[in-house]
């Protein structure tokens, strides 16, 4: 089983809000997630209200092994939610 932590998309059209997600690789982009951490919106006015997730939670699943996508990896990086280190874990 390979999770990673992405983003999945909820909300109405032209109106994006999303979750961010733990996830087995294989489910589809509407899948059930393993867990939500969070979310993401980005019709915030900064970056506090644009990302609200778990650090704890987030930095759990990275020790577990999961991989954050690339869009996530940044978003916590310019959220400052979590330590450099823990982001830029590779494959």
């Amino acid at each position: 089983m390979s999770v990673v932590i992405r983003l999945q998309r909820t909300g109405k059209p032209k109106q994006a809000h999303y979750r961010v997600v733990a996830i087995e690789r294989s489910r589809g982009s509407t899948g059930k997630p393993l867990e939500v951490l969070g979310s993401y919106n980005p019709r915030g006015e900064n970056m506090d209200q644009k990302v609200s997730v778990s650090p704890e939670r987030y930095e759990a699943w990275l020790k577990n092994g999961a991989l954050p996508s690339p869009t996530v990896a940044q978003l916590m990086r310019s959220a400052h939610k979590v330590a450099p280190a823990a982001v830029e874990k590779k494959p």
